[in-house]
């Protein structure tokens, strides 16, 4: 870290700031989430599943006037964007917002006053009980629906059901489909419900699953714009709902998963080995070479030609070894000095990120001492009450302690070669790059304060002590923030803001990751929607979890650096730490 130690005079705090206690508690409060829509995020549980489905059912069914199963079809067709759905219907009209959907309202039935039919399925005469009319007037024999039903739940269609009629391309009800279902394969009219159910997640841009490992059953919903954020679970997991990996703001996606392979793979010292060693022929260890003459021998005395690799004897001129040829040479100088550079490059940033991630799970035992000094304290007889600027500061500590580890990543990738080599010129990176780092010292200097002084015993200092400990905490955690806020301003306006590839990051949040709301079941259980009769709680509302919810849209990260339980590097705030209100 010895590269990055700053003076004092770099960026502190001062006296003369206005960042006074009363100040510094009053710029908390603006950072509350005050809105009329409520939090941004939800969570939904197995429970509220249906409840979170009925919302959007309900927006549908009021504008449009259609039964809950004509909605869903709309909505998934949609991926279930209320709003895209909404604008189809104002801007092209009911008629083409239907027929796109393979939406039919005129309900038809099949001749009552016919006793058989011939179904142009299978062209078995059936009796007309024994027949099955669609929306569209097409009408098969039950059989053959039943039959077409199972095939096109196995290929995945079950969220929508096509007729079978010939260039028909109406949705079937799923009223018909259920109740065929249910009478000779009961086990997949449940499946088929549990597909309608779960289409809620699966096909909604809005809605992820949790990604906790074991799964927690739970699903995050956020807002329409808001869907490049980080949130955090019930369950007490913080994850990118982009991506669905950790929490790694200031890193976009892209620069996360590039530097999560690259930490789990070593892939730069792979690099570095192929480029500077060839395997021995005979026992295959790595030998380097260390002179200029390309007959080197291997420790197990083995000789070979460096350029092709090849056994060869000892007998050698500086041109050539005896008995050999291998063709032209090749210099291999220019490629194994490029490789050292990247190796040395990645090794810069890959130190300074491990040694911020070591320091927060070391900082992170300081909950309890910092507890036990605050229990001490206030048995005291001592004019200091309020010790909750001492939590404050630890979770100013964990917060910024995290921004600066994932820094270093997305500095890696910023200002290397890999994703935006022809965006700058080498005058354009040398001046973001030193605009960032001075950004970075400044930001590192003052978390390397605060977490000293976060550490003195204050339980045994006098009030006078105490009181300016408390000032120092409290100016710290006003500097720290406002540079947080000003990294992120610099990275989304003057770095990534400037290239033509599209990296965006999650918003920076003062008061940290927002831990998602319940959803409320209550009202939805209280009422029933209005407009169909056939569909009320669907039979298989009950969790997918029974073995597991179903996996296209859960994704499962692996951890950088072989976290316990294949978890997380959990470089977020614990969640009894979060400001909440």
């Amino acid at each position: 870290m010895d590269d990055y130690v700053t003076s004092d005079d770099d960026y502190h705090y001062s006296d003369d700031q206005d960042y006074s206690a009363d100040a510094y508690e009053n710029d908390e409060t603006d950072y509350q989430l005050v809105t009329s829509k409520g939090p941004s995020t939800q969570v939904i549980t197995k429970e509220s599943l249906l409840a979170a489905q009925r919302e959007d059912l309900r927006q549908v069914m009021d504008m449009l006037s259609v039964k809950e199963q004509h909605a869903r079809t709309l909505l998934i067709y949609h991926r279930w964007d209320v709003q895209k759905l909404f604008a189809v219907y104002v801007d092209k009209g009911i008629a083409h917002l239907f027929a796109e959907a393979g939406v039919t309202v005129n309900k038809h039935h099949c001749d009552s006053s016919v006793r058989s039919l011939m179904c142009e399925i299978c062209t078995d005469d059936v009796p007309s009980d024994e027949a099955t009319s669609m929306d569209c007037g097409h009408c098969f024999c039950n059989s053959c629906w039943t039959e077409h039903f199972v095939v096109k739940i196995n290929e995945g269609q079950s969220k929508r059901i096509r007729c079978m009629a010939h260039k028909c391309y109406s949705i079937c009800d799923e009223a018909v489909v259920r109740t065929l279902l249910s009478r000779k394969y009961p086990d997949m009219a449940e499946k088929y419900e549990r597909f309608l159910l779960e289409s809620y997640i699966e096909d909604n841009k809005r809605v992820k699953w949790c990604p906790s490992t074991p799964h927690c059953g739970n699903a995050i919903r956020v807002d329409d714009d808001d869907e490049l954020c980080e949130v955090e679970c019930s369950c007490g997991l913080q994850f990118c709902f982009s991506c669905l990996s950790e929490a790694h703001s200031p890193c976009s996606c892209l620069m996360w998963e590039l530097w999560a392979k690259k930490c789990r793979d070593e892939s730069e010292t792979v690099n570095w080995m192929t480029a500077h060693t060839k395997p021995c022929p005979k026992c295959h260890k790595p030998v380097e070479k260390n002179g200029g003459c390309n007959l080197v021998s291997c420790i197990c005395g083995q000789p070979f030609c460096w350029v092709c690799g090849g056994a060869t004897g000892r007998d050698h001129t500086w041109s050539s070894i005896t008995g050999h040829s291998c063709g032209r040479y090749k210099d291999q100088e220019k490629s194994a000095e490029q490789a050292k550079r990247d190796l040395y490059r990645y090794m810069h940033y890959h130190n300074r990120y491990k040694a911020h991630t070591d320091s927060f799970k070391l900082e992170t035992k300081l909950k309890e001492i910092i507890q036990g000094k605050i229990d001490i304290s206030e048995e005291k007889d001592s004019k200091v009450r309020d010790y909750s600027w001492v939590i404050n500061g630890l979770s100013r500590l964990f917060r910024s302690r995290r921004i600066l580890s994932y820094s270093y990543a997305f500095a890696f990738y910023m200002f290397g070669d890999e994703l935006f080599k022809d965006e700058l010129s080498e005058s354009q990176r040398e001046i973001k790059q030193n605009l960032f780092e001075d950004q970075q010292q400044q930001l590192e200097a003052n978390i390397e304060k605060i977490s000293k002084i976060l550490e003195e015993p204050f339980d045994t200092f006098p009030d006078d002590k105490v009181m300016e400990i408390r000032m120092q905490i409290i100016n710290l955690s006003a500097v720290i923030d406002k540079l947080c806020q000003k990294m992120y301003d610099c990275i989304e306006n003057d770095l990534l803001g400037s290239l033509h590839h599209i990296h965006c990051i999650a918003p920076y949040k003062s008061k940290g990751i927002e831990r998602a709301s319940e959803l409320s079941v209550w009202s939805n259980k209280a009422n029933n929607i209005g407009g169909t009769a056939e569909v009320d709680q669907p039979s298989g509302s009950r969790s997918s979890d029974d073995h597991g919810c179903s996996s296209r849209k859960r994704a499962r990260k692996e951890s950088v650096g072989g976290g316990s339980g294949g978890g997380f590097f959990d470089l977020n705030l614990p969640a009894e730490f979060v400001d909440r209100n």
